[in-house]
């Protein structure tokens, strides 16, 4: 996949996010169906449906990833619809990646975002670690210099 089209999907994805008033990021079905290459609605809730299952035989709670929400939609001639939507977390986008159809260039593209970006994340997380392990260390050197200076007073 060219580096362009990472950068454009990438954008396209990060630019729907949306925050609740408590500042958690979330992305509505019907937006992330668009971006994931799905035309018909009814396919993709097939997708969101795997991914709900595989949260729950993760020991999630399903309804912490996947939120039903009404979104009205705008019809010809200034009419107005409600229609079902669902608020999901980066999680629940993430699994249904995982459960789309890979064949899909999208889907594919999702599927190796969300791996990059766990990595990130591990490569961060190891990183606070060993920072916060030689702060340690250092400070325990400093401790025994100051107690041998006593001991030998």
């Amino acid at each position: 996949m060219e580096h362009q089209i990472i950068q454009s999907l990438t954008q396209n994805f990060e630019s729907f996010i949306n925050k609740t008033e408590n500042g958690i990021e979330f992305w509505f079905a019907r937006d992330l169906q668009h971006l994931l290459g799905y035309d018909k609605w009814d396919n993709f809730l097939k997708v969101i449906f795997k991914a709900k299952t595989a949260c729950e035989i993760s020991g999630q709670t399903t309804s912490d990833h996947f939120a039903d929400v009404g979104k009205t939609i705008k019809m010809p001639k200034t009419a107005e619809k409600e229609v079902l939507d669902v608020m999901l977390t980066r999680y629940a986008c993430y699994l249904i990646a995982q459960n789309g159809d890979p064949r899909k260039e999208e889907i594919a593209f999702a599927q190796t975002y969300f791996a990059v970006q766990t990595r990130k994340f591990e490569i961060i997380e190891k990183r606070i670690q060993d920072s916060e392990r030689l702060l340690a260390r250092q400070k325990l050197s400093e401790t025994e210099k100051e107690l041998s200076g006593v001991i030998f007073q």
